[in-house]
């Protein structure tokens, strides 16, 4: 039976990512290495894309009055 590791946080999703693609950009990893290098960073991108749109849906849900009670919800790039 295979455990499943927890999911990185935001934070080391995008620091892992970025080290990905530094390490494809320089060119110093081999071909078979440098497609595992992008399988991995596609999963790291959609696990930041669905933490930052859950976010996002979390603000948007936090609108309040005049008075600091509930009014309602905008979209999150609302002025």
């Amino acid at each position: 039976m295979a455990s499943t590791a927890p999911e990185p946080s935001f934070e080391e999703a995008l620091k892992a990512l970025e080290e990905i693609v530094r390490k494809l950009e320089s060119g110093e990893a081999s071909l078979d290495e440098s497609i595992a290098l992008y399988e991995q960073g596609h999963k790291l991108r959609a696990q930041c894309q669905s933490r930052l749109d859950a976010a996002q849906a979390r603000i948007e849900q936090i609108v309040l009055g005049a008075d600091g009670t509930p009014s309602g919800t905008r979209p999150f790039d609302a002025d």
